[in-house]
Order: structure tokens, then sequence, then C-alpha cells
């Protein structure tokens, strides 16, 4: 069930990016990729009835659930919001430079000055 949400998430942001000329809806649009992404890598590391990674005298050592992906993904959104937060910068700088953040209005802007 969960491979499907990820899915949905995927496709949603991939026709954002796609279909928006809005530099704003695009980046939002990667960023709900980022997500998908990072929910399906969980997802596999997932497994019904497993214990937390942490060793006990309780809990048998076939039980754990895999911690590998759950650090993968721990990283993966460091790296998301910081390339986030560089992204955002730089549609700032570019509002305040052509007025705008829709593609077209940018790409005839550069047309004139040119």
């Amino acid at each position: 069930m969960i491979y499907y949400i990820a899915f949905i998430l995927f496709s949603i942001g991939l026709y954002g990016i796609v279909s928006q000329k809005n530099l704003f809806k695009q980046l939002v649009s990667l960023t709900i990729i980022d997500t998908a992404v990072n929910i399906f890598i969980v997802s596999l590391g997932y497994l019904h009835g497993a214990e937390a990674p942490i060793y006990s005298s309780v809990t048998p050592l076939a039980n754990f659930v895999d911690p590998l992906p759950q650090a993968l993904v721990l990283t993966a959104i460091v790296i998301g919001v910081g390339t986030l937060a560089v992204a955002a910068m730089l549609l700032v700088h570019i509002h305040e430079e052509y007025g705008s953040v829709d593609a077209d209005e940018i790409r005839a802007a550069k047309e004139v000055i040119e």
C-alpha cells in the first residue's frame, strides 16, 4: 500500500514539474518528488512485525528492521533541505532581477536585454 502512495506522490511531482511554468511551483514539485523517494526507500526497509534495531537479550537477532534505509533517508532529508534552501535563494534573486518567477516571462526579459 505504501508503494502506491510513493508512486502517486512521485507522479504528482513529475506532473507539476512538466506542466508548470512558475519556477516556485516547480520547486515545490521537486520537493514532492524528494518526499516520495524518501517514503519509498523507508518502505523498502520495513518488515512487518520486526523490532527496532536495538539489541537486547529479549529480542532475537532475526527480528530486526534494517536500519540502513532509515540512515540513508535521514541523510537525504538533510541534503534535500539544503538544496531547497539554495534553490529558494536563487528564486528570490531571480525575482529581484526579472520581477517574476514565470519561466516564459524570464525568457522574454532575457531576450529584451540581449
